[in-house]
């Protein structure tokens, strides 16, 4: 069984050696992804929703923080009794696949809580050890001290995701992965779990070598080529 590491290699070496096609993804990465993906949606807007927040030790964390990193962003909340719990094992398991090649250091994985009156200080550090969630590259965030208590919910509807409260703490809402690309961009929205996580790190891959890929003309078939190895 190949590993993810001979994957990412195999990836970088395509995207370096093929030439000659002018349907590349450096140029149609979203157009590429939406035919593999049917729940993929670009977004590809210039800036995606600010935040300043706090993290586990009360400091303060701007998205502008983040600048050189892709983000990967979800919102859900720890007392969650709904699909959040499915959600951060989703998380976690994109987090293993993309840490086990070089791409841990261009991505960032931000969560943050819809229920900040609960979710504070050693709280968000269980979350994280419970979802096996590796801070090496991850991060769960609430809101500052100062901040309305709505604020996070306020954030995720500005993202397009509403969080409705309901009773015994619980809130409605729907299932979205945010992709932030270099920069603050707003490139992609996956939506709901039934995404081939597989397609969300190529996905990745591809934002991570999208510089590369413009000046060096890669075929899109590179695409199905990785896909074969993934699926093996």
């Amino acid at each position: 069984m190949k590993s993810i590491y001979f994957i990412y290699v195999l990836i970088s070496g395509l995207i370096l050696a093929m030439t000659a096609s002018a349907n590349h993804p450096g140029n149609n990465l979203d157009e590429v992804m939406s035919e593999k993906e049917t729940y993929f949606q670009a977004i590809d807007e210039p800036v995606a929703p600010p935040f300043e927040l706090v993290n586990a030790s009360g400091e303060l964390i701007k998205l502008s923080d983040y600048d050189e990193k892709i983000v990967i962003l979800n919102f859900i909340f720890a007392n969650c009794a709904g699909v959040c719990p499915l959600h951060s094992e989703r998380i976690a398991d994109l987090q293993d696949k993309i840490n086990a090649t070089p791409m841990r250091d261009l991505v960032q994985f931000v969560s943050i809580t819809t229920d900040p009156a609960n979710d504070a200080g050693s709280a968000l550090e269980e979350y994280g050890k419970t979802h096996v969630l590796d801070p090496v590259n991850w991060a769960f965030l609430t809101k500052k001290p100062d901040d309305p208590e709505d604020f996070t919910r306020k954030l995720a509807a500005e993202y397009g995701v509403k969080f409705e409260p309901e009773e015994a703490g619980q809130q409605m809402h729907s299932v979205v992965t945010f992709i932030l690309d270099r920069g603050g961009r707003f490139a992609a929205k996956f939506h709901g779990l039934k995404f081939k996580p597989t397609n969300l790190v190529l996905y990745v891959n591809g934002l991570s070598h999208r510089e590369r890929e413009s000046e060096n003309n890669i075929p899109a078939r590179w695409w199905d080529t990785v896909l074969h190895f993934f699926n093996q």
